[in-house]
C-alpha cells in the first residue's frame, strides 16, 4: 500500500512537471531578442573607440603634412643656397683659368725682353769691343761728335730695354698674385659648394624621409578609417536588427506561428501584383547574405554560405524576374531602376528604400517590395526569414517602380 502511495506521488510530481515545462515553452518569451540592449551598447562603445582612433590619427597625420611642409621648404631653399654655390665656383674657375692665362701671358713677355736684353748685349760687345781707342773716337765716322752720337743713341736703346725688363718683371709679379688670389678663392669656393652640396642631400633625404612617415600613417589612417567604417555599419546592422527583432516579438502570435500571406491584395498594376505575389510565396525562407537569383533562393556568401535563401536585394530580384524585368541583384541599383512614385502613389510590387541618411540614396542598405496598406515583404537579417513588416520606417528613404511595361 506504501508503495503504490509512493507511485502515487511520483507519477503525480512528473504529470505536474510536463505539464509545468508544457506551460513554460507555451508561454510568450520575455528574454530580450537578439541582438540585445547589451549587443547594442557595446556596439556603439566601440563605434566611439574607432573614432577616437580617427582622430588621433587625424592629429598625427595634420602634424606630420605640416612637418613635410616645412623639410620641403628647407629642401628648396638648400637646393637654391646650392645653385648659387655652384654658379659661384663656376665664376671663380673662370676667374682662375683667366688669372693663369694673364700669368702665362706675362711669363712669356718677361721671357722675350730677357732674350732681347742678351742679344742687344751681345751686339754691343761685338762692335765696342770693350772700352773704344783713341783712334776709334778720333778717327771713326764723324770723328769724336759721331762717336758721342752714337753712344748717346746705345744709351737710350739700353734704358729702353731696361724699362722694359723692370715692366715686364712688374707684370709677372702682378700676374703671379692674380693666379695666387684666384687659386686660393677657387679653393675655398670648392669647399663651399661641397658643404652645401652636402646640405642639399640632407635636407632631400629628410624630405623622403618625412613623406615616408607620412605615406605610412595615411595607411595606417586607411586602416582606422575602413575599422569604423565596419563598426558603424555593425551598429546600424545591429540596431535595425533588435528594431526589427522587437517589431517581430511584439507582433508575433502566440507559439510564433509563421505568418501567412495577405488573403488579397489592393488593386494595382498587372506587373507589380505578379512581383508582389511572387515575394509573398517564400515568407519564411531564411534570410542569406548574397543569396537569391531570378530563379529563386540560393545559396549566400560569407555567413549565407551555408544557407539557401534571399537576402533583401535578392528577393526583389526574383520577384521582379517572375513579372518579366530583369534586375541587379544590388539595392541601390534597384533604386534606379525606374521612377520615383511619392508615399500615396504607391502600389503593390513598387521597391521602398531605407538609407542612413534617408535623403542621400548612396546610403541605402535595404529594400523591400511594397504589398498595400503601409505594409512590405522582405528579407530582413541574418538570422531572420522573408516576412510582412511596417513598410514605413525611420529610415524610410523612397520608392522606385520597376521600368517596363506596365
Amino acid at each position: 500500500m506504501a508503495g503504490s502511495h509512493r507511485r502515487g506521488r511520483t507519477l503525480g510530481a512528473l504529470v505536474f512537471g510536463v505539464l509545468a515545462v508544457t506551460v513554460l515553452l507555451a508561454a510568450p518569451s520575455t528574454a530580450d531578442p537578439a541582438p540585445s540592449a547589451r549587443d547594442l551598447a557595446k556596439s556603439k562603445r566601440d563605434v566611439r573607440a574607432r573614432a577616437a582612433e580617427v582622430g588621433k590619427i587625424n592629429a598625427a597625420l595634420a602634424l606630420a603634412d605640416g612637418r613635410l611642409d616645412d623639410l620641403n621648404d628647407e629642401a628648396e631653399t638648400a637646393v637654391e643656397r646650392f645653385n648659387g654655390a655652384r654658379a659661384r665656383l663656376e665664376q671663380a674657375d673662370r676667374d682662375y683659368q683667366a688669372a693663369l692665362g694673364r700669368s702665362a701671358k706675362a711669363r712669356d713677355r718677361l721671357g722675350q725682353t730677357r732674350r732681347d736684353v742678351a742679344a742687344f748685349a751681345a751686339r754691343a760687345y761685338r762692335s765696342d769691343n770693350g772700352y773704344p781707342s783713341l783712334v776709334a773716337v778720333l778717327g771713326g765716322r764723324g770723328g769724336p761728335a759721331g762717336f758721342l752720337e752714337r753712344a748717346s743713341f746705345m744709351q737710350v736703346l739700353a734704358n729702353r730695354k731696361n724699362f722694359a725688363l723692370d715692366q715686364e718683371k712688374a707684370a709677372h709679379g702682378i700676374a703671379d698674385m692674380f693666379e695666387k688670389q684666384s687659386r686660393r678663392a677657387l679653393g675655398t669656393q670648392r669647399e663651399a659648394t661641397r658643404a652645401t652640396a652636402a646640405a642639399r642631400e640632407a635636407a632631400s633625404a629628410a624630405v623622403a624621409h618625412q613623406r615616408a612617415s607620412v605615406k605610412q600613417i595615411q595607411q595606417h589612417k586607411s586602416g582606422l578609417v575602413a575599422a569604423l567604417g565596419r563598426a558603424r555599419a555593425r551598429a546600424a546592422g545591429l540596431r535595425r536588427a533588435r528594431e526589427a527583432a522587437l517589431a517581430q516579438k511584439e507582433a508575433a502570435p502566440m507559439g510564433g506561428a509563421p505568418q501567412a500571406a495577405p488573403a488579397a491584395l489592393p488593386k494595382g498594376s498587372a506587373l507589380g501584383s505578379v512581383a508582389a505575389r511572387a515575394a509573398l510565396k517564400w515568407l519564411g525562407t531564411p534570410y542569406s547574405w548574397g543569396g537569391g537569383t531570378p530563379a529563386g533562393p540560393s545559396l549566400g556568401i560569407a555567413q549565407g554560405a551555408r544557407t539557401v535563401g534571399f537576402d533583401c536585394s535578392g528577393l526583389v530580384t526574383y520577384a521582379w524576374a517572375r513579372a518579366g524585368i530583369p534586375l541587379t541583384h544590388y539595392a541601390t541599383a534597384q533604386y534606379n531602376s525606374g521612377p520615383h512614385p511619392t508615399r500615396d502613389q504607391l502600389r503593390p510590387g513598387d521597391l521602398v528604400f531605407f538609407a542612413h541618411n534617408p535623403t542621400n540614396p548612396s546610403t541605402i542598405h535595404h529594400v523591400g517590395i511594397y504589398i498595400g496598406n503601409g505594409q512590405m515583404v522582405e528579407a530582413p537579417f541574418t538570422g531572420a526569414r522573408v516576412r510582412v513588416s511596417n513598410a514605413f520606417r525611420p529610415d524610410y528613404a523612397g520608392a522606385t517602380r520597376p521600368a517596363g511595361p506596365r
